[in-house]
């Protein structure tokens, strides 16, 4: 089940996305503990939605997507904020190994776009499903046991991405960086956008 649940969480972190996009940019602009604190902020948040689909709590699976407009809403918005941010950031002025950086900035604001994100538990349950486990029969101790493996699949795989890319840093130019943080801006307002455009778009339906 251990093993399992590490593939599990190790295929679900390598999907591309927003969150992947910025470690790769907080990598090459901060360095590579600042990519895998942004990758570990992401797995606590996956983890935190494996347990409530691996130990079967129903109340709060059902409460999240209840609201799940909301969180969709807070969630575009938010990574609208982002892109923006990134498109006009700057590189730092001094030497890479002088820069600064807050990482528990780059833990919250990468857990806070996971977990706005209710859709994930809809992810680990069917995914559970298939794997063979139910929380009724199979017992919490096992449940625990993958989502366990779940979590250190997804750092396993930011691990590898944060130090792949790092390799790359430094090569990279000031014009280079800047170059990086338009497109990754674009993109990251991308993905902003189009949740904001499913926002919109249930609103409609619903109505």
């Amino acid at each position: 089940m251990f093993i399992k649940g590490f593939i599990l969480g190790f295929s679900i972190a390598a999907i591309v996305g927003p969150i992947a996009l910025l470690c790769i940019r907080r990598t090459l602009a901060m360095g590579r503990l600042s990519g895998f604190i942004s990758g570990l902020g992401a797995a606590c948040a996956g983890a935190t939605y494996a347990s409530i689909a691996a130990l079967g709590l129903t109340v709060v699976s059902g409460l999240l997507l209840n609201y799940q407009h909301i969180l969709q809403l807070v969630g575009g918005l938010f990574l609208c904020y982002l892109g923006v941010k990134t498109f006009v950031s700057k590189p730092a002025e001094v030497p890479q190994g002088l820069i600064r950086v807050n990482l528990m900035s780059d833990f919250v604001t990468t857990f806070f776009l996971a977990i706005t994100n209710p859709l994930t538990i809809l992810l680990y349950l069917s995914f559970f499903t298939g794997l063979g486990f139910e929380p009724s029969s199979n017992g919490y101790g096992m449940g625990l046991m993958l989502v366990f493996g779940a979590f250190l699949g997804s750092v396993t795989w930011w691990s590898i991405l944060s130090i792949i890319v790092g390799f790359f840093r430094t090569s990279l130019t000031r014009a280079r960086i800047v170059i990086i943080n338009k497109i990754a801006g674009c993109m990251i307002l991308g993905f902003g956008c189009w949740a904001l455009f499913g926002f919109l778009q249930k609103i409609l339906l619903s109505r």
